[in-house]
């Protein structure tokens, strides 16, 4: 069963209450006054008798208004029942979005994997230590150093820390070792350094664009339930006028025509109504994969009404708004430390020739063998190796092809971060230019409401005077279900616009209801 919720939803700013009303009804809205934002109550009272009078027009705002007065339309946001329905607030949806969502937790291990690296770069200077044991059996022909051949049978054991030394080598595994370029022990703790700077600001911007999708996810969802409402209160003008028109044309005080033209009006509003039903479910799964919730929950909004609001002040310039966004944008800090990355490999690669790579074993264990299968003499053994070496890849041309390869990165990586800026330049300037004009298409919807209110008002008082049939009011009817709509489309347009804006300067959501 349906019914009706009481609440409101407090804004940043003056805020926009859709409340409720109902051609055929006469709904009485409530404001609360207070020394911050106003919080709008719908309340309806239906007025007695069969068809009672109009709701009296509102005035309209005047054009210079930045938020126009709230506008009646049909109020509480309706709750669907049933044991899976939740009802759901705003900052709750954010809170777990931030929370819940795999998104986010890609991203930190994406920063925990980065973290693992610039640890392993960190400690390239210190010795791996292997511990085992070897066995070496050899039967038939060697060369000695004098270039003789001569068959030898023999057996050698290395247990300890060190292992597989055979005749006078040194061990093959040393217990203690050492491999590094000293270009990387120097170079790659700084290039990692930047590494994980890019995936924390990757996060942060992660977790800025979930936000805004969840938030306008919400919007979506208060929409549709909103739309609902319209459809159910259209729906309900359109039943009266049917049962009206029906009755005049039984009397014979109207024509049969009147009334079919009115069913056929009813049977639209009745899928209008079905195709809002859908609207609310889809909006609603699409939330709960936001949420990552269990997809058969029917998310139910908890405020009433989608409210104008204004998170980002009207005041500011475009200018200093793109100059705010510039600094705040964790895309661009991105961008900037994967610049830095691209600069230090370039480094790497103009010190590689220059810096040598470094081998270092030590061993000690116990050897012994002997002829034949026999293992005996053992005794411990201490081994010492160290290497150092320069390298030049290619004759020089490969250090040249990878300075070249190098250098070509950190201008794409520069590239790209011209681009992000252009990017977030366009997105500031879009949605500032977006809010002022959807701005000022709520004032115009809202004065299309007042025409057809007066329009409804006019055509029911001919009727009730004698002067005209129901049947003329259908038209009245219609207008209002459009100028209802496009009021509505027109306020949940502008609080996208109010998202994407106050994302776009760097902000997140969460932030912007943190004051509510």
């Amino acid at each position: 069963m349906t019914t009706k919720r009481r609440g409101s939803i407090v804004a940043v700013g003056t805020l926009l209450a859709i409340a409720g009303t109902h051609v055929f009804r006469s709904p009485e809205a409530k404001g609360i006054d207070g020394g911050g934002p106003a919080t709008l109550v719908a309340q309806n009272a239906a007025a007695p008798g069969p068809v009672p009078p109009p709701r009296e027009a509102v005035e309209s705002p005047p054009a210079t208004a930045p938020i126009p007065e709230p506008v009646p339309l049909p109020g509480d946001t309706p709750v669907v029942g049933g044991s899976n329905a939740r009802s759901i607030d705003f900052t709750t949806a954010l809170r777990i979005a931030g929370s819940q969502n795999p998104q986010v937790g890609f991203a930190n291990q994406r920063i925990a994997e980065a973290y693992a690296q610039l640890r392993i770069a960190r400690i390239l200077w210190l010795p791996a230590i292997r511990a085992g044991i070897s066995y070496n059996r050899h039967e038939g022909p060697l060369q000695t150093t004098d270039g003789s051949i001569t068959r030898v049978e023999r057996t050698a054991l290395q247990p300890g820390l060190g292992m597989g030394a055979v005749g006078a080598g040194s061990p093959a595994v040393p217990g203690v070792a050492i491999g590094v370029r000293l270009t990387d022990a120097v170079c790659q703790p700084r290039i990692f350094g930047h590494v994980v700077a890019a995936r924390e600001s990757a996060a942060r911007a992660t977790v800025h664009d979930l936000l805004l999708s969840t938030g306008l996810a919400y919007l979506d969802l208060l929409r549709a339930y909103q739309q609902q409402a319209i459809a159910q209160d259209t729906l309900e003008n359109a039943q009266q006028l049917a049962d009206l028109t029906a009755s005049f044309a039984r009397a014979g005080q109207g024509a049969q025509a009147d009334a079919d033209r009115a069913r056929v009006e009813l049977v639209l509003r009745q899928n209008d109504l079905e195709r809002a039903n859908e609207a609310t479910q889809v909006a609603s799964t699409r939330l709960v994969e936001l949420l990552s919730l269990d997809p058969t929950q029917l998310l139910v909004p908890a405020e009433p009404t989608i409210a104008a609001v204004e998170l980002v002040s009207r005041d500011k310039s475009v200018q200093e708004l793109v100059s705010l966004a510039l600094r705040n944008r964790p895309e661009l800090a991105e961008s900037q430390q994967l610049v830095g990355e691209a600069i230090g490999r370039m480094k790497r690669e103009q010190y590689a020739p220059l810096l040598p790579s470094m081998l270092l074993g030590v061993s000690y264990s116990d050897f012994g063998g002997g002829p034949d299968a026999r293992i005996d003499n053992m005794s411990g053994r201490f081994d010492l190796d160290a290497v150092m070496f320069w390298e030049m890849r290619g004759l020089g041309l490969g250090e040249a092809a990878a300075r070249s390869e190098a250098r070509a990165r950190v201008c794409q990586a520069e590239m790209r971060k011209v681009q992000v800026m252009d990017r977030v330049a366009r997105e500031v300037a879009e949605g500032y230019a977006q809010i002022r004009a959807r701005q000022k298409q709520i004032v115009v919807a809202q004065s299309g409401i007042q025409a057809a209110t007066d329009s409804f008002r006019r055509n029911y008082q001919r009727i009730r005077e004698g002067q005209g049939l129901p049947i003329e009011a259908l038209q009245a009817i219609q207008a209002l279900d459009q100028a209802r709509r496009e009021y509505l489309r027109s306020v949940a347009d502008y609080d996208e616009s109010q998202f994407r804006l106050y994302r776009a300067i760097g902000c997140t959501l969460s932030d912007g209801y943190a004051a509510f």
